[in-house]
């Protein structure tokens, strides 16, 4: 009952800031890309802070010295919502490559237009990587490092799905510094669940890779084969 509860409180306190921090990140529009990044991350350090507090889930990072200094893109693990909200507490000012359904939810939807967040058509094939490199670049021009979730969907502790070309491709075509990610948020902050567990999450930020003369596949394997094993030993 008290986890619950506990998870009920969470939820409560990320429907009062959300609103907020949305409208602000939207009224904060005047302001470069970075700056606006910054600030509208509020919402993810108070929401983490919320999470530790009523739901006793906390987190561990590893690997911080091998975050480069440049914008760089992020190739991440998905397993929950937790992620999406955790990198931008560990990582520079960011924006995200995500499914343009997302853009339409009230509040958060808006916030992510006005973040300069990069809306993707999966089903338009070439077309959205070629989209995605274009987006991506004039981002990471602006001094934002780009995430990505190469697996497109959050997949189970355990599980693995098919990490999909895009994040190396467009590191590929810019020539840009990519940053493996591993975590087992999933084991806490279950895919589709209500309930938060206690406990810590394990991050890993993997050596970066730099793919100036690697081909996506490439690039993509390398970052899949770090990643699924360094799973193992979370």
């Amino acid at each position: 009952m008290m986890l619950w509860i506990r998870s009920l409180l969470f939820y409560l306190g990320v429907l009062v800031i959300t609103p907020i921090f949305s409208i602000l990140a939207i009224l904060l529009f005047p302001l470069n890309n970075v700056t606006r990044s910054r600030i509208a991350s509020g919402w993810a350090y108070c929401t983490i802070f919320w999470l530790k507090l009523t739901c006793n889930l906390g987190v561990s990072v590893k690997g911080l010295d091998n975050i480069p200094k440049h914008p760089s893109i992020i190739l991440s693990k998905h397993q929950s919502a937790w992620e999406t909200i955790a990198l931008q507490t560990i990582f520079p000012p960011q924006i995200w490559v995500m499914k343009r359904e997302l853009l339409m939810i009230p509040f958060l939807g808006w916030a992510f237009m006005a973040l300069a967040a990069i809306p993707i058509d999966r089903s338009s094939g070439r077309e959205a990587l070629k989209k995605l490199v274009a987006h991506g670049k004039d981002r990471l021009a602006r001094g934002l490092w780009v995430v990505i979730f190469p697996e497109g969907t959050r997949t189970a502790p355990g599980q693995r799905a098919k990490y999909h070309i895009g994040g190396a491709w467009l590191a590929s075509h810019t020539h840009s510094t990519v940053v493996p990610v591993a975590h087992n948020a999933g084991r806490y902050w279950r895919k589709n669940s209500f309930k938060k567990y206690p406990g810590t999450i394990q991050v890993v930020i993997g050596p970066p890779i730099e793919t100036a003369g690697l081909k996506p596949d490439e690039v993509n394997q390398r970052v899949e084969n770090w990643i699924e094993a360094e799973m193992l030993s979370l």
